[in-house]
C-alpha cells in the first residue's frame, strides 16, 4: 500500500492535500514509508480527521444496475409451482434457549 492509496482509504483527497499543505504531505509520506500503516494511523489519529474534513475525497456513487426480466419468445404450457404462502408470511419461531439454574445457598 502506498501513501496515496492510504489517503484514499481514509477518504482524503491526496492532490488537494498536497497542493495546499505540501510540507505536511511530504512529512507524512516520509513517515508512512518508514512504518506500518496501522502504526501511522495511531500516531496521526488526532490529525487525520481535521485533514479529512479540509480535503474530503469526492466519492462518485456507482450506477445502479437493474436486472432485466427475460422476455418469453413463445408461450409454454408450464404450470407455476405451487407456493406455500403461509410459510412466506409467518416467520418461524425462535428456538428455545435453556436458562441457567440457580441453586439456593445452603443455610448454616
Amino acid at each position: 500500500m502506498n501513501f496515496e492509496e492510504y489517503l484514499i482509504s481514509k477518504r482524503i483527497d491526496s492532490d488537494a492535500f498536497k497542493k495546499a499543505e505540501e510540507s505536511m504531505w511530504l512529512t507524512w509520506k516520509d513517515e508512512f514509508e518508514q512504518i506500518h500503516p496501522n502504526s501511522f494511523t495511531l500516531q496521526k489519529l488526532n490529525l487525520i480527521n481535521p485533514v479529512r474534513r479540509k480535503y474530503q475525497l469526492k466519492v462518485v456513487p456507482a450506477p445502479k444496475v437493474v436486472a432485466e426480466k427475460p422476455v418469453a419468445t413463445h408461450a409454454t404450457n408450464v404450470e407455476p409451482a405451487p407456493s406455500n404462502t403461509s410459510s412466506a408470511t409467518t416467520p418461524l419461531p425462535k428456538p428455545a434457549v435453556p436458562r441457567p439454574v440457580f441453586k439456593p445457598k445452603p443455610k448454616i
